[in-house]
């Protein structure tokens, strides 16, 4: 099995979204998966021009000559892709969003319905990867994930994709703290992560038992605010 991991923290390897992935990645492979890890930071990805030459004038193909093409390579020739992000602005970081637009030649122009009566565009190839979406945030609460939520729900709409596990982890910023009080659920947490691996590696699917543990708080949010606050006034 090929699982391809896409980092598009702007902080690479030295970023918390990386903790992440490692701690998936010792799982994944426990478990038998040949897994890379690319940090889209390290690529030379441009700007979508909306220019459409990958669906009319050269179907399949984007015209922009960088490192896009052999990206979209290494997706399609997955078995299970991982988008790995930070939470910017609710959302995914600028690198992954022109990451995702540049994807763009996997589908094709024509409109067709979906089982719920709404229009998407025909596919391209006869197998897509199934996909898994990791993130973390700064913020105290898992509510701050909604936007990232949404987005699965519409690539399993949609049928590209079937979506087979979305992991989120606020308190984000404790991952890699030095502070001796919170290095035992951080490293409960990476043990709950490589777990996690060798289910999606397995099973393709998260056990409800093992989703539940993931998404427990690492300390109770009161605290996680508190010692964020005072932080910011030193």
């Amino acid at each position: 099995m090929k699982v391809t991991i896409f980092n598009a923290s702007p902080r690479g390897s030295r970023g918390n979204t990386h903790i992440m992935a490692e701690a998936l990645t010792r799982g994944l492979r426990a478990a038998g998966a040949e897994v890379e890890n690319i940090f889209l930071v390290e690529k030379n990805i441009r700007h979508c021009m909306g220019c459409f030459s990958c669906w009319m004038k050269t179907p399949g193909k984007c015209v922009i000559k960088d490192d896009m093409a052999g990206l979209i390579d290494k997706s399609m020739g997955s078995d299970i892709v991982v988008y790995a992000t930070p939470l910017y602005t609710d959302y995914v970081t600028g690198i992954m969003k022109d990451f995702m637009d540049r994807m763009l030649p996997i589908v094709c122009p024509q409109f067709e319905k979906d089982a719920n009566g709404q229009t998407r565009h025909k596919k391209r190839y006869a197998k897509y990867p199934d996909f898994v979406l990791i993130s973390n945030c700064g913020f105290p609460e898992a509510a701050q994930f909604e936007v990232l939520k949404v987005y699965c729900d519409r690539k399993m709409r949609f049928g590209k994709t079937n979506v087979i596990a979305q992991i989120y982890r606020s308190q984000g910023e404790l991952l890699k703290s030095e502070d001796a009080r919170y290095k035992p659920p951080v490293e409960r947490y990476k043990e709950l992560l490589s777990r996690a691996g060798e289910e999606i590696a397995k099973n393709r699917k998260l056990s409800l038992e093992l989703k539940q543990e993931l998404e427990k708080p690492l300390i109770p949010e009161e605290e996680y605010a508190r010692e964020v606050n005072k932080s910011c006034e030193k």
